[in-house]
Order: C-alpha cells, then structure tokens, then sequence
C-alpha cells in the first residue's frame, strides 16, 4: 500500500488523495470502524492549534503508528480519543458511538507515557482489579481476568509487589496488565518503550504482534513501530502529513528529514566499518597497555614542529605523553 499524502505534504497535488481511504463519513464509520475522526480540532486557548481538521478512519483490529516529532499531537489525539479532552471542533466515533468528554468507556484503554500516572495501589494485584471492579464485576470475575493480565504479560511473579518498588520496565507491563484486564476493544499506547529494557522490550513486541486488539501506537521507537505496526501515520503541526505502509513512509528518507525524523537505522544499507583492531600480538604482556601513535603535523598549522602524541591508557589511567 503506498502512502497517502495530504495537502500539507504535496501542496497543489492535494486532489489526488485517494478519496476512498479517506471516507470518514458517519455511515461508513457505524460499519466497520474502530475509530473515526471527522475535522478533528484542538487548542488550548490563546494557543495555535494543537490539532488541526484531522479526519481519521481506523478499521477494527489495525495496529497503527502514529509519528512525529515532540510537540507534533500524538498525545493530544489520544487524550481526545479517549475521551479525557473536549475537541475544539469536530466528531469522534469509537465503535459506532460518538465519544463524550469525560466518559468512562471500557472499550478504549489508555497507556500513559510514565506508568507513575496510572499505578497506585498498594500492590500490583489491587492495581490491575480496580479496572474490573470499576466495571461492576464480581470479585470471582475481577480475580479471573487479573490472574489472565498476570500470566499474559509474563508480570505473576510480581502480583503482591508495591508498584512503585519495581523497575521502570515492569511498572510499564503492570500498567499494560491494567489495561488488558478491562478487556479493552480499541488500545492506545502512548511510548510503550520508553522505560524498557531490551529484554522486557521484546517480549512486548512478542506480545503485541499476537494481540488481536485495535491499537494505536505513538512512539519514537521507530524499530518498534516497523515490527508491530501495519499501518503508520505520519503528524506534523497537528496536521497528518502522510498515512499508509510503514516501510514506504518510513522508507522515505526526504519525506522523514522533511518532518524532523530520521529514517530507521535498520532501512539504511549497511556498509561495514573498516575498523582498526589491534593484534593481540602487539599487546605488551608486561603492561597490558595499549598504545596509538597519532602523527600532527604543525607546519599546517602554522608552525615549524613536527610532533607525535602518544596516548597511553593503563588499567583505566589514561596519560598523554609528547615526545
């Protein structure tokens, strides 16, 4: 699929957007969408805006990027998503319903940045129940899908810890068993990465990529977002400059450049480094010290001498010599 490009992106070429993709008429959004956004606009006030005119159709179980520099609306459209903002202007649609500021829908769960935001019970068990038990199950039901969110994200060890003694990385899967034990339709993550190890970090990726869940990502993990997305949407100044395979948009290294980003490192065809190793043969066994000879030619700076620095780095010491 390649990329759609909006007005922001092409100027005078904005008409040959593909009109079917973006159908975001109310209609179309009652039979199959996830989520809708219709000329969706925000701004704090006095402010430019933090959104401007974004329509959005998301189809039920797609894993979408969203990226952009800080500053761009990732996190902005997410709280309105979720229903914690009042558009300035504009519809959303989460699963045929418009969205209504300050409701609680169990049907759309919220990944914050830092987990601290959302974890704070006593222990990590009464954290993932409060979902549950805030949806009226009973406590046989609440006991069941908190033991399910344990086991799924590999956190059961951790089940009587206080979640605010744990590392960055496991507060942020308590946080995801948090979220998974509402039994969420529509899943938004807002830098899931951020406090991970690369260990914890995969197992998410393993994890996500077998998720049947509609979910929208924002991330400045590019890496991450190539390996579980299917979908990405580029934003700049609030506006979705471009959407569609993740490989040609993030691909595009002109395009990425353009819009403050870099093109993932695992796109660039790799030449290999012609590094100098130093023989183990060269290696004083007396000293074990490791000496580079750099040669400074002075005439070119403007003087007459000619001179070698030795640099000599000896059990953590380094020395500099001139000879």
């Amino acid at each position: 699929m390649s990329p759609v490009f909006t007005q922001q992106s092409v100027g005078d070429e904005a008409h040959l957007v593909d009109q079917q993709e973006h159908s975001y008429s109310e209609s179309h959004a009652k039979k199959s969408g996830a989520i809708t956004t219709q000329n969706l606009t925000f701004h704090y006030p006095n402010c430019e805006p933090v959104l401007d005119n974004v329509s959005l159709f998301v189809h039920k179980g797609q894993r979408i990027g969203i990226i952009g520099h800080n500053g761009c609306g990732k996190t902005t459209l997410f709280m309105l998503l979720c229903g914690v903002l009042s558009p300035t202007a504009g519809e959303i649609f989460l699963l045929d319903q418009p969205v209504k500021p300050g409701e609680f829908r169990p049907e759309v769960a919220m990944l914050f940045q830092d987990p601290d935001d959302q974890l704070f019970s006593p222990t990590v068990r009464e954290d993932i129940a409060f979902g549950p038990q805030n949806m009226g199950l009973d406590p046989e039901a609440t006991t069941a899908r908190v033991n399910k969110a344990l086991a799924i994200t590999g956190t059961d060890f951790l089940a009587d810890r206080t979640p605010h003694h744990l590392s960055g990385g496991e507060k942020q899967m308590v946080a995801i068993a948090g979220l998974l034990a509402m039994h969420p339709e529509v899943v938004l993550l807002d830098e899931p990465t951020a406090s991970l190890d690369m260990r914890t970090r995969r197992r998410l990726i393993s994890f996500l990529q077998r998720s049947a869940e509609t979910m929208l990502i924002s991330s400045h993990d590019l890496e991450f977002v190539l390996e579980v997305c299917d979908r990405v949407i580029l934003v700049d100044n609030g506006q979705i400059i471009a959407d569609g395979d993740p490989l040609d948009i993030m691909g595009d290294q002109a395009l990425m450049e353009e819009h403050g980003l870099e093109k993932p490192h695992s796109l660039i065809p790799h030449v290999r480094p012609h590094h100098r190793r130093l023989s183990v043969a060269s290696r004083s066994p007396e000293s074990h010290v490791n000496t580079i000879d750099h040669a400074i030619d002075f005439e070119k700076l403007g003087t007459t001498k000619s001179e070698t620095t030795k640099t000599e780095a000896k059990r953590g010491q380094i020395k500099n010599e001139q000879r």
